[in-house]
């Protein structure tokens, strides 16, 4: 049996962010990842990057080999179906060289992985399954499968940061779960029109659909909508798809062109309460998912893994895991993650329905927003940066 001060299980990027973060501080780290090394780098998943993540990404010295593979979105426009109702966020009236950026989850876990191989301080164990965390008063006890043995680490902190895919109940900790009913369906299209670094986010009544520009002249396409809508938009040829994409989202790119393969997957609202046990800390997707409208859910995990990474560095090693740092971390991260779950699951109940009265109200609010420039900054100072925007 092991011992270990810092223990992160999970070598995605947010685990990896909090790794490095660390490191650069002079503190060792051991990162359990369950995948073998290199895997997740031809991932081309987009994700959705908030200018403040951006910041974060600065200050571990990775976001130069970034820039050139991230696309900047410098205009968001957020329409509803079936209204003349529009809001424009534009960068430049917020003082801001973007209001986000849409990268592929492989070149981001490629610079973050590379970043921490080429510096000292963090154990990287690759292909290691964790099978059971068991928080104890002393310290966590981690378990985990490399090939037929079961090796057994105990840790002054062990941090959960694997997405939520590995572990079910963890003693002490509670998860809430709210199934949507709906699924994302998630592709690469081409369009008539070039993006022009535009994001559209458009609220219709079978739900949300976003367009998010990515490289030269693509986007990349989330649409939401009931299971079975979901299932069926999948069976149908690239045409036929296409043509539904067009019928459904309007004119304002012209016809779609071209579609990559689609996938779907299911959403839901999904936290733990509390995020902490003893000697143990969850974060990112494995504290809370987010449904991906306004695209909050990765930068808010992203907010975690830097957050605690400054008060790890805080902190004593003597008290790392007891109680008051525990509470310290979960209060001070409690109002983002609650305003990233609020706020998402608010724009999915009020305006991804038909209710008889309700549509011309949603309309009219997407135009106010757009006359309303203090609330536009603060929304977009809290979309960007969380609760300290």
């Amino acid at each position: 049996m092991n011992s270990k001060d810092i223990l992160i299980v999970g070598g995605g990027p947010v685990g990896a962010t909090l790794a490095l973060a660390l490191q650069m501080e002079g503190v060792s780290v051991t990162m359990l990842e369950a995948r073998e090394r290199a895997v997740a780098h031809h991932d081309q998943r987009a994700l959705a990057l908030s200018y403040g993540t951006r910041i974060i990404l600065e200050r571990l010295g990775v976001w130069d080999t970034l820039e050139s593979k991230a696309t900047p979105i410098n205009t968001i426009h957020i329409s509803q179906r079936g209204s003349i109702g529009r809001s424009r966020l534009k960068a430049q009236e917020h003082g801001l060289p973007a209001l986000g950026y849409v990268l592929s989850y492989g070149a981001l876990s490629a610079a973050l992985d590379q970043a921490l191989s080429n510096r000292s301080g963090v154990n990287l164990i690759y292909q290691a399954e964790v099978t059971s965390i068991l928080p104890e008063p002393e310290a966590a006890q981690v378990i985990y499968k490399a090939g037929a043995e079961l090796i057994q680490l105990h840790s002054q902190l062990a941090v959960l940061a694997d997405g939520g895919r590995s572990l079910g109940d963890i003693p002490g900790i509670r998860r809430v779960n709210k199934q949507y009913g709906h699924d994302a369906l998630v592709s690469i299209v081409q369009a008539e029109s070039s993006h022009g670094n535009i994001a559209y986010e458009r609220f219709t009544p079978m739900g949300p659909i976003a367009l998010l520009p990515n490289g030269p002249r693509d986007f990349s396409l989330v649409w939401t909508g009931g299971e079975d809508a979901i299932a069926e938009l999948l069976t149908l040829d690239d045409a036929e798809f296409l043509k539904r994409l067009h019928e459904h989202f309007g004119d304002r790119v012209g016809k779609f062109l071209n579609v990559g393969k689609r996938i779907s997957f299911p959403l839901k609202l999904s936290y733990l309460d509390p995020v902490t046990a003893p000697h143990l800390v969850v974060i990112g997707n494995a504290a809370q998912t987010m449904h991906p409208v306004a695209g909050q859910g990765f930068n808010v995990g992203l907010r975690d893994a830097w957050e605690l990474a400054q008060l790890i560095v805080a902190t004593p090693k003597d008290v790392l895991g007891e109680s008051a740092m525990l509470n310290k971390y979960q209060s001070g991260r409690k109002t983002d993650t609650q305003r990233g779950l609020k706020f998402t699951d608010f724009l999915v109940n009020v305006f991804s329905n038909d209710l008889v009265g309700l549509s011309p109200l949603r309309g009219m609010s997407i135009g106010l927003l757009d006359t309303m420039q203090p609330l536009k900054q603060q929304l977009v100072n809290k979309m960007s940066f969380g609760p300290r925007g």
